[in-house]
């Protein structure tokens, strides 16, 4: 099986920075996409950021500028930076990975999509 963990989340005030962080562990030969989705009360989940294996990144508009996602291979670990957070980032952050769990998976290009249990930002003004 595999598991995502993530931490990092909190309360901070309007203009100030938080970093999450999301391991990945568990029956994993390669990892395609790490990212992160947030999701606020009342409105659908939504891509914040995500990382390709190549080192492609894609931002949702409203964060670009501000958040940036990085990852380190070695550790099946995906870090999103949030700097000059404002009120509307309040949501709760999901990390995702989009990976092959054995060589056969790689071979027939069978990959898995996972979920973590998500990590509260709250952002006062």
């Amino acid at each position: 099986q595999v598991q995502l963990v993530e931490s990092g989340g909190g309360l901070v005030q309007a203009g100030g920075s938080l970093r999450l962080s999301c391991a990945a562990s568990g029956t994993i030969v390669s990892i395609k996409t790490m990212g992160w989705y947030r999701q606020a009360p009342g409105k659908q989940r939504e891509l914040v950021a995500d990382m390709i294996s190549g080192g492609s990144t894609n931002y949702a508009d409203s964060v670009k500028g501000r958040f940036t996602i990085s990852r380190d291979g070695a550790k099946n670990t995906v870090y999103l930076q949030m700097n000059s957070l404002k009120p509307e980032d309040t949501a709760v952050y999901y990390c995702n990975a989009d990976l092959y769990r054995s060589m056969a998976d790689l071979y027939r290009g069978t990959r898995y999509v996972y979920w973590g249990q998500g990590t509260q930002v709250t952002v006062s003004s």
